[in-house]
């Protein structure tokens, strides 16, 4: 495996993974607890850091130093707290971005410097350089950064045997993403997409959680909102609760000496059934369907010229979901690839594609926003200002370039601010300004002096902006001025110190077991060399860990008798990794593999 390979990583609300290519297949890096990385950072009592399931494991008890959802926060100029102090939002990422690196080294035996990163198709270009920002601090150079719908399409086929189009549902944790793309010989094109980066299984969580709180006040009396440890066992109960009710009818949350009343020990013993959780969550759902109807227009298909349509995240194995894209667009969906994995290994293969390895589809991408400038227009003799200038119109293939000519206002005017916005609306006030700056020293002559105002937008969803003088060729070029630019120069170095000590253990356990494991001389020879993890072993080990996350599928559909049997064999499974015995776990794996082909085929 070369040291220039560049992993694909799922930065994700809930759950972060990262992927590789391993003889010609995108691979999901699993550890001790499997391939997901819970996205949740905390502080134990000692102030030692915790990242994924151990942190999403004490927030029940110390939610005042556990951080989750931070993907919610990204782009926003903003600091969290941990453990009594403030962290930015890509200091926090940039910790489970860096356990995620830490993780492809220890499976792969050697340094991991390039990633590929994805984000929702929504983000808007503050949310994109925050998320590049994260992945600098956590030490990686971001070669690009990819669409999570994008994504999912490139694992799969990219030849089939007609031109296909593909509608991509992807609800997760935070963020909701419908694209559409045309698959047609070996490329894969992005016709459109829409979304919602504030929608997601998180607020299924909070509907759940105000509806159990609400039952809980109005019996006891006792707002379980208010107290911290108690919202934080329940908040943790509901996500088990909506976990349940997507295989089971009803699910009972019982909570013992959740609260108190005038010193009495209060229990919250509650029966939530599916229909209830359907109609809490339905109204958010209709709005996924207005997403969704949105890309249909841009792409101008009809649901009935959509050949499959994919599921992506981890929320979508909702049964009401299933029934309602089933409804509107008049075919079954699919899950052929691991929702929740699916983010990730198509990461993977647009790494190896930029690394010059020929595992994939070309794609064509695009951007989800229009994005232009303010301007002043004039009706009826009257200026009407803040008037939205479109440049780049929404699913433009990427990369694009697009100048438009701009005049001055008035006579001798030296100056003139730039003002960029990204949205649909032609009034500004209602569109994101996403940066602006100030080109001086123009010509003083009467108006109207010509400006050409040009667009650059890379394969990132990166924005450069050029504003010249036509009349004497003055021009100023930027990148566009987010906070995250003033991050860089204000907090950088501070935050990478910061990350560093928090790692600084850990980097030298790991060194020890890199010593240990690896022949450290052999890092500068031939990749053959280099690498003594047993190829077999490890994909043995991906093999089991991805028919884990299939019997726990095909479990909600069983009957309680297969249900009960697919479980004892799962938890054998389980036991067989955690103790690595390869044998078993192949022996193990071929009966579960069985039972689920057993449950599927009926």
């Amino acid at each position: 495996m070369s040291q220039d390979v560049i992993v694909g990583i799922d930065l994700g609300t809930t759950n972060s993974e990262v992927a590789v290519i391993r003889d010609g297949h995108p691979h999901v890096i699993s550890d001790e607890n499997g391939p997901i990385l819970p996205s949740v950072v905390g502080l134990d009592a000692q102030g030692k850091l915790l990242v994924g399931r151990a942190a999403r494991n004490q927030s029940i008890l110390a939610p005042d130093r556990t951080v989750r959802s931070i993907k919610r926060r990204m782009g926003q100029d903003i600091t969290v707290s941990l453990g009594g102090e403030k962290y930015t939002p890509q200091e926090i990422s940039a910790m489970i971005l860096r356990s995620l690196k830490q993780r492809a080294e220890q499976s792969l035996g050697h340094p991991v410097r390039k990633a590929v990163i994805t984000v929702p198709a929504f983000f808007n270009d503050g949310q994109r350089q925050a998320t590049r920002e994260a992945g600098e601090l956590a030490g990686l150079e971001v070669v690009r950064i990819i669409n999570e719908p994008t994504a999912a399409v490139l694992t799969y086929d990219s030849h089939p045997p007609e031109m296909e189009r593909l509608l991509v549902y992807d609800l997760g944790g935070g963020t909701f993403d419908v694209s559409v793309a045309q698959v047609e010989a070996g490329v894969v094109e992005i016709l459109s997409s829409h979304g919602d980066t504030q929608l997601g299984g998180d607020d299924f969580d909070q509907l759940l959680f105000d509806h159990v709180c609400d039952r809980f006040q109005k019996d006891q009396g006792v707002d379980l909102r208010t107290i911290p440890v108690a919202k934080s066992r329940l908040l943790h109960a509901v996500e088990e609760a909506k976990k349940q009710l997507s295989s089971e009818a009803v699910v009972s949350i019982t909570l013992e000496f959740i609260a108190e009343k005038q010193g009495v020990p209060l229990n919250l013993v509650q029966e939530i059934g599916r229909d209830d959780y359907e109609q809490l969550i339905e109204p958010l759902l209709v709005k996924t369907l207005h997403c969704l109807d949105a890309a249909l227009t841009d792409a101008k298909l009809s649901a009935y010229e959509i050949s499959k349509v994919l599921l992506v995240g981890g929320a979508t194995r909702t049964p009401l979901i299933h029934r309602m894209l089933t409804e509107r667009l008049g075919r079954p969906v699919l899950a052929e690839i691991e929702p929740d994995l699916a983010v990730a290994m198509g990461a993977a293969v647009q790494g190896a594609l930029i690394a010059g390895v020929d595992v994939g589809p070309v794609l064509v991408d695009i951007t989800p926003h229009t994005l232009g400038i303010a301007t002043l227009s004039r009706q009826f003799g009257d200026e009407i200002p803040d008037v939205f200038s479109p440049i780049i119109e929404r699913n433009t293939p990427l990369p694009a370039t697009r100048t438009q000519i701009y005049t001055t206002a008035v006579d001798n005017q030296t100056a003139a601010e730039i003002e960029i916005f990204q949205g649909e609306d032609e009034d500004t006030n209602y569109n994101t300004r996403v940066g602006q700056f100030l080109i001086e020293g123009l010509a003083e002559v009467p108006a109207p002096n010509q400006i050409l105002v040009k667009f650059d937008l890379d394969l990132n969803g990166i924005l450069r902006v050029t504003a010249t003088e036509r009349h004497t060729g003055l021009a100023k070029q930027v990148v566009i001025d987010s906070m995250i630019e003033r991050f860089r120069t204000q907090e950088r170095a501070g935050a990478v110190e910061r990350l560093d000590r928090f790692f600084e253990s850990e980097a030298d356990e790991a060194a020890t077991e890199f010593h240990d494991s690896f022949d450290v001389e052999a890092l500068g020879a031939e990749p053959a060399q280099a690498a003594s993890v047993d190829p077999a072993w490890q994909n043995a080990l991906d093999a089991a860990h991805a028919l884990i996350a299939r019997a726990e599928n095909a479990e909600r559909n069983a009957s309680a008798e297969d249900a009960k049997e697919l479980r004892a064999l799962v938890t054998d499974l389980r036991q067989a990794i955690s103790e690595r015995s390869e044998e078993t776990i192949r022996t193990i794996s071929a009966e579960v593999e069985d039972l689920v082909f057993y449950l599927q085929d009926q």
